[in-house]
């Protein structure tokens, strides 16, 4: 009698596994068949449409590139706090991850009390004629808020995976921290700052809340597509938001090639 390997996974689990993808994939399946195809290319390529598309592109890009910029050092960083000062290290992540914990709403309201006209910094902007609460910028900072800590969490989780033999090594040989860092951490954990980057994007460009809140609703300057969906709800105009949740559906394709891409990368 041929005996189950033991790595298969309980029909019980299997089970519960495929009612957890059916609550996922289903309300995807949903929205596919309630979106008006006949009407895609119109819809698509509306002006309201193109413009909420160029700004969300453009945005998520800038706030995707500064996640790198500020986030690749903060994830050395703290993968180093964390192994030499376990208690230090924690403190630091409570702070860093927190937007992901807290509602779209409260991340704008703080972004508000930060940035806001009346802000802790943004008062000193406004004195300087800096503006940044409702415009183009706001977009950019409200999406650096909550995507720069998707871009940490897996940075910091690949360089943790890095044998600390490795920079020990590089040192032995002479290496600078410099080098170290650019020649050794780096290129190795690159397959999980590649998912960062693809993850910090696609958070960056499906931000809604916080960018509301603190940015509004502006046509051509804070209307990205999530708010272009908001509008066409509220103005009960389905066929506008199905439109734009084709754009979005369209853009996640391309980032799960990505995320798959990468993935294989790594293997």
């Amino acid at each position: 009698m041929q005996r189950k390997p033991v790595t298969a996974v309980p029909a019980a689990l299997a089970c519960i596994a495929l009612v957890a993808v059916v609550l996922l994939a289903g309300p995807l399946v949903a929205l596919l068949l309630n979106i008006p195809w006949e009407r895609a290319v119109e819809l698509v390529t509306a002006p309201a449409a193109v413009q909420s598309l160029t700004l969300s592109l453009v945005t998520a890009s800038v706030a995707t590139v500064l996640c790198i910029v500020l986030g690749l050092p903060l994830s050395v960083w703290l993968a180093e706090l964390t192994r030499r000062h376990p208690g230090r290290g924690e403190v630091v992540q409570l702070v860093v991850y927190a937007p992901l914990v807290l509602s779209p709403v409260v991340s704008g309201l703080a972004l508000v009390f930060f940035w806001g006209r009346r802000g802790l910094v943004g008062g000193w902007l406004g004195d300087l004629g800096v503006h940044v609460a409702y415009t183009s910028l706001a977009v950019v900072v409200v999406q650096v808020f909550v995507s720069l800590p998707f871009f940490v969490s897996t940075t910091v989780t690949a360089l943790r995976g890095i044998p600390v033999a490795l920079s020990e090594a590089a040192a032995l040989d002479g290496a600078s921290r410099w080098q170290t860092v650019r020649r050794v951490l780096v290129p190795v954990a690159w397959p999980g700052i590649a998912a960062g980057t693809v993850l910090s994007f696609a958070r960056a460009l499906s931000e809604y809340g916080a960018t509301l809140t603190f940015a509004g609703n502006v046509a051509g300057q804070t209307r990205t597509i999530p708010l272009l969906v908001e509008l066409g709800l509220s103005a009960n105009d389905m066929d506008r938001a199905l439109g734009a949740c084709i754009l979005l559906i369209g853009i996640y394709v391309f980032v799960v090639g990505g995320v798959v891409l990468v993935r294989r990368t790594q293997r």
